[in-house]
């Protein structure tokens, strides 16, 4: 028999004190989107269909490149935030780190290939 009290029992699963954090984070990281998709989506539209020369000068105007470089900074933050929550919510041990440091490797080297690619287009 295990002499053990409530408050013994339950450390280790309760709150890490980063909850409220994350919401807010994928909350503003929401917010910013839905202002910035439209934007991307208009940006985007007026460039489709035209050739590579016009799409190389359209994006070397200030206006779309930034659109389009905040846009991917913000939406592969998001991701990134909603994936770690995902896996610490499932996985736990060696394989969470891995597929954390692995989620984020991959959310901040997407981020910056795009970002390079469009900083190469626009300047």
């Amino acid at each position: 028999m295990a002499f053990l009290t409530d408050r013994k029992r339950a450390s280790g699963l309760g709150s890490a004190k980063e909850g409220t954090h994350h919401h807010i984070s994928m909350q503003i990281s929401a917010a910013a989107l839905i202002i910035l998709m439209p934007m991307f989506l208009l940006t985007f539209g007026r460039a489709l269909g035209g050739g590579h020369d016009e799409i190389l000068a359209y994006y070397s105007q200030s206006g779309p490149a930034i659109i389009a470089v905040l846009t991917l900074l913000v939406g592969f933050v998001h991701f990134n935030n909603g994936v770690r929550s995902a896996i610490e919510d499932y996985t736990g041990g060696l394989t969470r780190k891995a597929l954390l440091l692995a989620s984020t490797i991959v959310s901040y080297g997407a981020a910056a290939t795009g970002v390079f690619a469009i900083a190469k287009i626009a300047l």
